[in-house]
Order: structure tokens, then C-alpha cells, then sequence
């Protein structure tokens, strides 16, 4: 079996210089762990930054590398930065085809290269652990962290510091590293993806709007007067605007803008439940409610599909 390892920086591959301050320093193979994994790896080091400094461009050429390399090896793990990684693990399955055998496993670190209780070492040797499984073929990319394994969709950073930082709000991990042992309990529901060849290198701008009390609209404004593709308006509680929101949202829909809908709430779907100015009205308006997916997601989603010209398809990605 052969197991490639890319590598991308991250806090994973961070240490502290000499003034203290944490930067992206540890180089593929230097990584901690590396040297004592369960199984031989392949390292290919594709890049050495923080992930919160990637732009769209730079994930949406990550996501085709890390295909590529898919296609090379039996199964692949891919280090990343934790405050992006739930975003390029999701846009990975949605350009990873749903009969894709090879398991894809995202993995990072919560405490840098430096620390002597690092978890990187952990984290790495069970997200390999995970790849090498039968039991992981077919469910797409995983995010292993802590010893849970994620399903890329649900997949979400819950906590800033702490070292189980992700979690899986809407239906729970789908399974867990034990001891060196894999179990996986559910397989999640993946709907068919988009075809990577027939997407751009810049992807549509897609802006996230979130939503408080009094919101006025003005941000949603500008992001359309600024050249967005599409909105995702992170909506109060079950997808309800101010207001403000659903006038502008009116604009927006005029103006051909496609408007996603989610909550503002860690957790629970999107629905069109109220009227009286509430998500119901948004729906009216031609708003798709974006069910239980995240912004961050939506806006991922929603990009993918007006590069795809494949806006039909968003019921099926909304509703698995």
C-alpha cells in the first residue's frame, strides 16, 4: 500500500522564534511524528504557510494538488491549518466523485511543533491510521482530530485552543481512533460532485453577511455594489433577516444575486417557518434556505455552482 503525505504548514508545522511569536517553520519532513508513523509514508511538501493567510485561489489550487495526488497513491493524508481546514476538507468533497474509493484524511494541530505535549505527532499517526482502513473507502475526505473522525460536510472548528477543537453539530462524528484501533460507525451522505476540470482558478465571489440585532442592510449592500456573485446571509436563529436584511435581500434578488440562507446558531437547520418579515418571507422572495450547512460552506457551495453553472444542483448539496 502505498500513503502519501502532503504537507502545507500549519500550526502543525509551527514554532516559536526567538521573540515567542509562533510561525510556520517545520518543513514536510521535519514534521513531528514523522519519522515514528505506524506505516511508511511518501512526503511532498506543497507548501509552508498559516492557513488563515490562504486566499481562494491558493485553496481552490490546493484542492486540484491534493486531488492529483489522490490519484497517485492508495490513499493520502493531507496536514493543514485548523482555522481553515473545515473549508478546504468540504471543498474537496465537492469535487471528489462519490464512487472516489481513495480515502483523503485532513488532519492538523491544535499545540505547535515546539510545545512538548504537541498533539500534531497524535493527530498524524491516526489520521494515517484512518487512510490505510478499508474501512474508510468510499466516504470521502475525513478530518481526524483528537482521535474522532469527521465527515469533511460536518466537519467544523468548534473551539479555538482546546485539542478536540473540531466537532460535528448536525449527526455527530462518524467515527473514532481507540488505541491505534479504527472504528467508523456511519458513512455520510454525499451527493454526486462537480467535475474540478470545469472550474476556474478564481472562483465567483461569493460574500457571507452575518446577521445582529438592528442590521440595516448596509453590508449586504455594499457587498453587492462591490461586484459578489452570490450571498450567503447568515441569518437569526432558524433563517430569520431584520428588517433591513430582507429589503436588501430584495435588491439582491432583483439584481440576479442568488442568496443562501443559513443560521447564526452552532447547530440545527434552516427552514421557512415565519412569516411576518421572518425566513418565510425570505423564501418568497426566492432565497434558498441553506439547511444545516455552516456560511463558510455555503459560501463554498454556492461559489462551486455559479462556476459550474450548475445553480440547480444546490437542492440536493442544501438537503444532505
Amino acid at each position: 500500500m502505498t500513503i502519501g503525505l502532503l504537507t502545507t504548514g500549519g500550526t502543525i508545522a509551527s514554532a516559536p522564534g526567538t521573540d515567542g511569536v509562533v510561525s510556520v517553520a517545520v518543513t514536510g519532513r521535519e514534521l513531528p511524528g514523522v519519522s515514528s508513523l505506524p506505516t511508511q509514508v511518501t512526503v511532498r511538501e506543497v507548501a509552508l504557510r498559516h492557513s488563515f493567510a490562504l486566499s481562494l485561489a491558493e485553496v481552490r489550487s490546493l484542492v486540484g494538488t491534493v486531488r492529483a495526488e489522490a490519484g497517485r497513491h492508495d490513499c493520502l493524508v493531507v496536514t493543514h491549518g485548523t482555522d481553515t481546514l473545515e473549508e478546504i476538507a468540504y471543498l474537496l468533497d465537492l469535487v471528489t466523485p462519490a464512487d472516489d474509493p481513495v480515502p483523503v484524511v485532513l488532519t492538523g494541530a491544535q499545540r505547535h511543533a515546539g510545545e512538548p505535549d504537541c498533539d500534531g505527532p497524535r493527530n498524524l499517526a491516526d489520521a494515517v491510521r484512518v487512510a490505510a482502513s478499508p474501512a474508510a473507502r468510499g466516504l470521502g475526505p475525513l478530518v481526524v482530530m483528537d482521535g474522532r473522525i469527521h465527515a469533511a460536510r460536518q466537519a467544523v472548528k468548534a473551539h479555538t485552543l482546546a485539542l478536540d477543537a473540531f466537532a460535528s453539530f448536525n449527526g455527530g462524528p462518524i467515527g473514532e481512533v481507540r488505541r491505534g484501533a479504527v472504528r467508523i460507525w456511519s458513512a455520510p451522505v454525499r451527493p454526486p460532485g462537480f467535475d474540478l476540470s470545469t472550474l476556474p482558478a478564481v472562483l465567483p465571489r461569493v460574500d457571507v453577511v452575518t446577521s445582529y440585532v438592528g442590521a440595516d442592510g448596509i453590508q449586504l449592500a455594499a457587498c453587492r455594489e462591490a461586484g459578489a456573485r452570490g450571498i450567503v446571509l447568515e441569518a437569526l436563529g432558524a433563517g430569520n433577516p431584520t428588517p433591513g436584511l430582507l429589503a436588501e435581500v430584495r435588491h439582491c434578488i432583483t439584481a440576479g444575486l442568488p442568496v443562501l440562507v443559513t443560521s447564526r446558531c452552532a447547530a440545527g437547520p434552516t427552514a421557512a417557518v415565519y412569516g411576518g418579515g421572518g425566513g418565510a418571507d425570505l423564501a418568497g422572495l426566492g432565497a434558498m434556505m441553506a439547511g444545516a450547512l455552516p456560511s463558510a460552506k455555503a459560501r463554498l457551495l454556492l461559489s462551486v455552482a455559479l462556476a459550474a453553472n450548475a445553480l440547480s444542483r444546490l437542492p440536493e448539496h442544501l438537503a444532505a
